[in-house]
């Protein structure tokens, strides 16, 4: 062994104090919350902000300019940190968000914004790999996945909160003489300060620093892949997936990733993602479920507060009220996932956690207009345990499947692969979502029988123009269009139900495919083998 790599394993990174290592707790988690609050917080408020800005056909930019920089840059962000360290890389991603947020809260157009957007997603990127990435550092194996717990709940409190924070903004026209949707981006900036200094303060500890060649042709490539796939996912539905445009951005896709695998497969050891890693089984395997369970954690966070807002008519901060059990619940299942790794090994507590989930989403398959609020509630709490322990147990299986000195990298792919898989697999169920859901509208009326045809008889009710249009619509269509469900709070109850129960019945449909998506990463985790560096350290 060499003098440099002497110097290098004795220079273990470790904070002197547990004070001083919870302040840095505190840091991180301020960073990793404002990343993963500005994934959801749009949701709720994107169609207020675009009509402000009068540009509500290009809404669909600044969503994906955010997720795309984010994703792309997140293991560029964990190799980065591998070979300079990870408090500058930490401290630049922190700036860049929150220049790219006070941007945002300034911007006078939808083009603005979007771009305002794509700087915010570049320093989001590095939020969540370089966080836990900093704790695999500094906290001693034994103890790492009790800290790393409290970072990884951090994610589902912040996109639960994230869709009632953006409709609070969203709904109050003026706060302290600035419009109300501003603050959406403007209250990270503080928030990023304190977080930043704390980071600059406190996190003074020997880096472990490995030199590479950066691959910065392996991320431009990256970007020329996702970009034009996630610009389809979230447009497919309406453009229609066999539409020359929505072809021509798969094709894109697909030569940006044919260039990704041969940039990769020319830089070799120095690639963004190194084809080594990935020849190693279990970390391709816990990759893998880590993209399934991607799936069903967005799905989730999507299609929940539909059927709450839509199905069971609440207001988007009741729904999200309702989903706060779910934060303390994966709290819960986070804590409890160290002990049991210590006693099972990982491999049975992610199968376990992988079969909560999947348990849901079946069982949500089953809900309808009538189904009880405590009975979601339960749902929520056991969904939110699930996920609690899938956060918790995929951080620790993916760094402890690689050598250390590509724990950097490893913590980069945990939030790339999840990601990737989320995005994806949302922006396409919802888009079979509304698809399905078009369809049986027409045969829930045509079942709807005595209901419907007294409100065509009664004279006041078709007077009513809400009730009108949606009777046009479905003699010209037999359907109604669902690109705006706020009419459902207008018009009779007897036209409405059958909308209702389509919907309810098609978010059943989905629910199950996504169910059977976790029910796969239940397989694959139970073929994964050997116990964590945490478990026998």
């Amino acid at each position: 062994m060499t003098g440099a790599a002497e110097a290098t394993s004795e220079a273990e990174p470790r904070l002197p104090t547990r004070g001083a290592l919870i302040a840095i707790l505190i840091a991180l988690g301020l960073g990793m919350f404002l990343g993963a609050l500005d994934t959801m917080i749009m949701a709720s408020a994107l169609r207020t902000v675009a009509d402000q800005l009068h540009g509500l056909t290009l809404q669909a930019w600044v969503t994906t300019a955010y997720l795309v920089t984010m994703t792309a840059s997140a293991p560029l962000y964990g190799k980065l940190s591998d070979i300079y360290g990870r408090r500058p890389l930490y401290l630049a991603a922190i700036l860049l968000f929150i220049v790219g947020s006070l941007l945002c809260g300034l911007a006078q157009s939808m083009y603005q914004l979007a771009a305002a957007r794509a700087v915010q997603g570049l320093g989001a990127g590095g939020l969540t790999s370089l966080a836990l990435a900093v704790i695999a550092d500094i906290a001693p194996e034994d103890k790492r996945s009790r800290y790393q717990a409290n970072l990884g709940a951090v994610f589902a409190v912040a996109s639960v909160a994230g869709p009632v924070l953006g409709g609070f903004f969203a709904g109050t026209t003026e706060l302290l003489g600035v419009a109300g949707w501003r603050w959406i981006f403007l209250i990270n900036v503080p928030i990023g300060l304190v977080g930043c200094v704390l980071v600059a303060l406190l996190l003074k500890v020997p880096a472990k620093r490995i030199r590479h060649r950066v691959d910065f042709g392996g991320a431009a490539t990256l970007v020329l892949c996702v970009f034009p796939l996630l610009v389809v996912a979230e447009n497919g539905r309406e453009w229609g997936w066999s539409s020359p445009l929505s072809i021509a951005l798969f094709a894109l896709g697909g030569i940006g990733l044919v260039l990704f695998l041969l940039v990769e497969r020319r830089v070799g050891d120095s690639a963004l993602l190194p084809g080594r890693l990935f020849r190693n089984l279990s970390f391709s395997m816990v990759n893998m479920v880590n993209f399934l369970g991607g799936i069903g954690v967005f799905a989730g966070l999507a299609l929940l507060p539909l059927y709450l807002q839509i199905v069971k008519g609440m207001s988007p901060t009741a729904a999200g009220l309702l989903l706060l059990p779910q934060s303390l619940a994966t709290t819960f299942g986070a804590r409890i996932s160290s002990p049991l790794m210590k006693r099972f090994g990982y491999q049975s507590v992610l199968a376990g956690g992988m079969v909560l989930m999947t348990a849901v989403f079946v069982l949500l398959g089953q809900v309808g207009l009538d189904t009880p609020l405590w009975t979601m509630v339960l749902l929520v709490i056991v969904l939110g345990t699930g996920m609690g322990v899938f956060f918790q147990v995929i951080l620790i299986a993916i760094q402890d499947s690689v050598p250390k000195t590509d724990i950097g990298l490893a913590s980069g792919l945990y939030n790339f692969s999840r990601q990737i898989g989320g995005v994806a697999g949302t922006a396409v169920f919802v888009s079979v979502l509304f698809g399905i859901a078009g369809d049986r509208v027409g045969e829930q009326f045509d079942a709807a029988g005595p209901p419907v045809q007294a409100v065509l008889a009664d004279p006041v009710a078709m007077a009513d123009p809400a009730n009108a249009a949606v009777v046009e619509q479905l003699q010209a269509h037999g359907t109604v269009d669902l690109n705006d469900t706020s009419f459902l709070a207008q018009i009779d109850d007897r036209l409405a139900e059958p909308i209702l129960a389509a919907m309810a019945s098609s978010l059943n449909t989905v629910f199950v495919v996504v169910g059977g998506f976790l029910a796969l990463s239940v397989l694959i985790s139970l073929l994964l083998r050997g116990r964590s560096r945490s478990e026998t350290g």
